[in-house]
C-alpha cells in the first residue's frame, strides 16, 4: 500500500518539482515504517508520479460546490492576523499561485537536492554487493557486524533548508484551503456562527499542521531500513549494534563542501579546531549551529529549497575493524637477565627480547592482530624471577582478523608459546572480556606478595641473630621514591606493610628471607635502606650493612584469572 495520503499530496507535489527523490519526501512526510523505503527507486517514482496526479485542483477538492470565482492568496492573506509569511520567490524556491499549482525551476528529478544520492545510488543491491566484496575480502573473522555510515555534514543543512521550505509553504497551503472553505460558507450561510468555528477551525489547524524537526525521519534511520536486510542476507550475518566487528562506509560529496561555510560566520563558537578532526565542519558542529541561527537568518544565506547537484555522493572509504579481544593468563619468569617489557635507553634496546615479546608475538600471529597492549599485575625488575604460581597478565589484541578458538586450540597456544623459550612459561591461557581486566588491577595494593631473597651482611651472623625477625608482624615502613626509579616514578612517600618474615640461616654471611608483604612494596630497598629513603631496613633492625643478591617471587596472591584445568 502507497503509504501517502491527501493530507501528503500538497508537501509531495512541492518536494518532488523541487528536486526532492520520493524515498526523501516519504521522510519529510513522516512515512515511519520501513517497507515502502525498501522499495526500487524506480517503482517508488513511478508510484509517486500516480499518486500526485488529479484533475481536479486539489485545494477545493473538499467543497462539494465551491465558489465560481478564483481567491488570490495575497488578498485572503490581507484579512488574517498573526499568519507566517510566504517565503520570498527566488532561484530554486517554489510558490502557491492562482489555481493550488507548483510553480519550481528544478522540475526535473535527477540527484535528490536534499539526500545528494544517498537514498538513490547507495541503497541499491548492486553497491551493497561491491561493498560486502570488500569486507569479505578483508579476511575478517565475523558471526554479526554493525555498520557505520557517516554523511557529509553538509546532508544537515540542505535537509534544514527542505525543512524550512515545507514548515512555511504548508502554512500557507492550509491557510489558502481554510480561506476557501470560510469564503464558501459565507456565501452559503447567513449567521455568524460558522465564521467562529472557522476561525477556531483555523487555529487548530495551524498548530496541528506545522512540521517540527522532529516529525522528519532521519536519513541514517531511513538508510539502515533499507541496507540493513540487504547487508545481512549478502554477507549471511545478522546486524547487531553491539558486535565487535564494524564495517564503516564513509561519503563525501566535493561539489557541495563550501555549504556549511556560512555558518561558521554567523556561529563561530560553533565551529573550533580539534587535534582529531581534519575538518572543523564536523556534524555535531554543523547541527550546533542550526540550532543557534535565526531561521530568517538561514533564509538568506541558503536557498529554500537548496539546489539540485550535479553529481552523487562519492564513497570515499570502506573499512573493517573489529574490537580488541583479550587475552588472560599467569606468566613465570625463570631468567634474571629478561626484562618484562622491552628495555630501551635513549633509543637503544639493551636486551634481545621481554617476557611481553616471548608471549605477545605469538599470540599476534594466531588472531592476525595489528598490534598489542601488554598489562599486568605488578611487575618484576630484569634480575629478579618470578616463581610459584605465577603473576597475572592480561594482552590487548587490536583489530584482530581471527576471534574463534575453541579451548582445545588456547590449549595449544600455551603449549607452542612454553616450547619457544626455557625463560618463561604460561599458564591459565584464556579469553576474557575487557571488563574482566578491572579485577587484575582492583585492589591491587591491597593484595599481598610472597618474597624469597638472598641476603648478605658485612658482620658475621649465627641463626640467634636473625630469628627475632619472624617476632616481627605487620611492620609499617615508610619508602621515599627509590633512587634507581625516581627517573620514571614521582618523588613521594609511601607507607607500606611487611605482614609476616621468615629466615633460613645460610652462612654466616648469608641468609635467606621470606617476605609476605602488601604489593607495592620495594623489597630490594627494604634490605639495604636506600640510603636511608627507607625506614626501617633490614640494616637498622639487625645493625648491620646488608645487601640483597637475589630475589625471587614466590607468589602473587591475586585471585584472577581463574585457573584452568590441565
Amino acid at each position: 500500500m502507497f503509504p501517502l495520503t491527501v493530507e501528503n499530496k500538497h508537501v509531495a507535489q512541492l518536494l518532488l518539482t523541487t528536486g526532492t527523490c520520493p524515498r526523501c519526501i516519504f521522510r519529510f512526510c513522516g512515512v515511519d515504517f520501513h517497507a515502502p523505503y525498501k522499495l526500487p527507486c524506480k517503482e517508488l517514482l513511478n508510484e509517486l508520479q500516480k499518486f500526485l496526479e488529479t484533475e481536479k485542483d486539489e485545494l477545493v477538492s473538499e467543497v462539494p460546490n465551491p465558489p465560481p470565482k478564483k481567491i488570490r492568496l495575497q488578498e485572503l492573506e490581507d484579512g488574517i492576523d498573526g499568519m507566517d509569511n510566504l517565503s520570498q520567490n527566488g532561484e530554486g524556491k517554489t510558490s502557491i499561485i492562482e489555481d493550488g499549482s507548483i510553480a519550481s525551476k528544478n522540475s526535473n528529478l535527477n540527484v535528490c537536492n536534499v539526500c545528494l544520492g544517498i537514498l538513490q545510488d547507495f541503497c541499491e543491491k548492486e553497491f551493497i554487493k561491491k561493498v560486502c566484496q570488500k569486507v569479505e575480502a578483508s579476511g575478517f573473522e565475523f558471526t554479526n557486524l554493525v555498520l557505520s555510515i557517516s554523511f557529509p555534514p553538509q546532508l544537515s543543512v540542505r535537509e534544514h533548508a527542505a525543512w524550512l521550505l515545507v514548515k512555511q509553504e504548508m502554512g500557507a497551503f492550509w491557510i489558502l484551503k481554510l480561506k476557501i472553505l470560510y469564503q464558501y460558507e459565507k456565501d452559503h450561510v447567513t449567521t455568524g456562527v460558522s465564521c467562529v468555528l472557522w476561525k477556531e477551525n483555523h487555529r487548530e489547524k495551524k498548530q496541528s499542521l506545522s512540521l517540527g524537526r522532529n516529525d522528519i525521519v532521519q536519513l541514517k534511520e531511513a538508510y539502515k531500513w533499507i541496507t540493513h536486510p540487504l547487508f545481512s542476507e549478502e554477507l549471511g550475518v545478522p546486524i547487531d549494534g553491539k558486535s565487535l566487528f564494524e564495517v564503516s562506509v564513509v561519503f563525501a560529496h566535493p561539489e557541495t563542501v563550501e555549504d556549511c561555510h556560512f555558518l561558521r560566520v554567523i556561529c563561530p563558537d560553533c565551529f573550533k579546531p580539534a587535534k582529531n578532526k581534519k575538518s572543523v565542519f564536523t556534524r555535531m558542529a554543523v547541527m550546533k549551529a542550526l540550532n543557534k541561527i535565526k531561521e530568517e537568518d538561514f533564509c538568506k544565506q541558503f536557498p529554500c529549497p537548496p539546489n539540485s547537484p550535479k553529481a552523487v555522493c562519492s564513497v570515499v572509504e570502506i573499512e573493517c575493524a573489529h574490537g580488541a579481544v583479550f587475552v588472560a593468563g599467569r606468566y613465570n619468569k625463570y631468567s634474571r637477565n629478561l626484562p618484562q617489557t622491552p628495555w630501551i635507553i635513549d633509543g637503544e634496546r639493551k636486551l634481545d627480547s621481554s617476557v611481553e615479546e616471548l608471549i605477545s608475538d605469538h599470540l599476534l600471529t594466531v588472531f592476525k592482530a595489528e598490534s598489542f597492549n601488554f598489562s599486568s599485575s605488578g611487575r618484576e625488575d630484569v634480575d629478579v624471577r618470578t616463581l610459584g604460581n605465577g603473576r597475572p597478565f592480561a594482552i590487548e589484541l587490536v583489530n584482530p582478523h581471527r576471534v574463534h578458538f575453541t579451548s582445545q586450540e588456547i590449549k595449544e597456544l600455551q603449549q607452542k608459546i612454553n616450547n619457544s623459550s626455557n625463560k618463561i612459561q604460561v599458564r591459565d591461557l584464556q579469553l576474557v572480556t575487557r571488563e574482566a581486566i578491572g579485577h587484575m588491577k582492583e585492589g591491587e595494593e591491597e593484595k599481598t606478595k610472597t618474597y624469597s631473597a638472598l641476603i648478605w651482611t658485612n658482620k658475621a651472623i649465627q641463626r640467634k641473630d636473625i630469628e627475632f625477625l619472624e617476632d616481627i608482624k605487620d611492620l609499617k615502613i615508610d619508602q621515599k621514591t627509590p633512587l634507581r626509579v625516581l627517573h620514571r616514578r614521582p618523588l613521594a612517600v609511601r607507607t607500606r606493610i611487611i605482614h609476616s618474615m621468615e629466615t633460613h640461616y645460610v652462612d654466616e654471611h648469608h641468609f635467606r628471607l621470606y617476605l609476605k608483604t602488601q604489593a607495592g612494596t620495594y623489597i630490594k630497598e627494604f634490605v639495604h635502606g636506600d640510603f636511608g629513603r627507607t625506614k626501617p631496613n633490614i640494616c637498622s633492625l639487625m645493625d648491620v650493612t646488608a645487601d640483597i643478591l637475589e630475589l625471587d617471587v614466590e607468589s602473587v596472591d591475586v585471585d584472577w584469572p581463574p585457573a584452568l584445568d590441565d
